[in-house]
């Protein structure tokens, strides 16, 4: 199967089952392992890897998603530039709860709405104890964040190297003959603005029919 992070939207059209989440990548008894990326060509930079796991991270840990109340940012952006533009996107939120004067109530969290082998498009959010009293405006919005029955994964590593993190899970969803909804979640425990792009902790959210 391709994964599910690249090929969100041709999954839907083609009505194939949409096996696409970032995922946590690492060895487990419950998914299977990925296989070890080739070692890179002289001149050539080596491959991101995910951090290993640790020992409770869950990989297709069954939850129930409750909505919340979000301010989010709305956009497209390129695979290339997609931490750059998520980072921007929660710098301009938590600027607006600043300024509001909102208070964060979990932490920030990307729903990918589509995506193809170029690009994806985005709500880039922060969860709200209470919404602002008048509507954000520009790229900013007030929603809800999904609700219902997930798939919980942990990445843990560079944001380049969810990739191998994505096959793991494209192949759990593919191996489990669960079929998703046409989007999925990261929810970042550590805050993306402010941590080492190597050390991040990433929770991933497969919505599943």
């Amino acid at each position: 199967m391709v994964c599910l992070r690249m090929s969100l939207s041709a999954a839907v059209a083609a009505a194939a089952l949409i096996l696409a989440v970032p995922g946590a990548a690492r060895a487990q008894t419950t998914g299977p392992s990925p296989a070890p990326a080739a070692p890179a060509q002289p001149g050539q930079p080596a491959e991101a890897q995910p951090a290993p796991s640790q020992p409770g991270d869950p990989f297709g840990e069954e939850v129930t998603l409750t909505a919340k109340s979000m301010v989010y940012a709305k956009g497209t952006a390129t695979w290339d530039s997609a931490f750059e533009t998520l980072v921007e996107a929660f710098k301009s939120v938590y600027g607006y709860l600043d300024k509001e004067g909102l208070t964060a109530d979990g932490p920030a969290m990307t729903i990918y709405t589509a995506t193809d082998d170029t690009g994806f498009q985005y709500q880039a959010g922060v969860p709200v104890k209470a919404e602002p009293k008048s509507s954000p405006h520009g790229d900013l919005a007030v929603g809800k964040s999904p609700d219902g029955k997930a798939l919980k994964f942990i990445h843990r590593g560079s944001y380049d190297a969810m990739d191998t993190t994505y096959d793991a899970i494209t192949n759990f969803l593919d191996e489990k003959r669960l079929e998703a909804k046409d989007l999925f979640i990261e929810q970042y425990v550590t805050d993306p603005r402010t941590t080492a792009e190597d050390k991040l902790v990433v929770e991933v959210y497969v919505p599943i029919k």
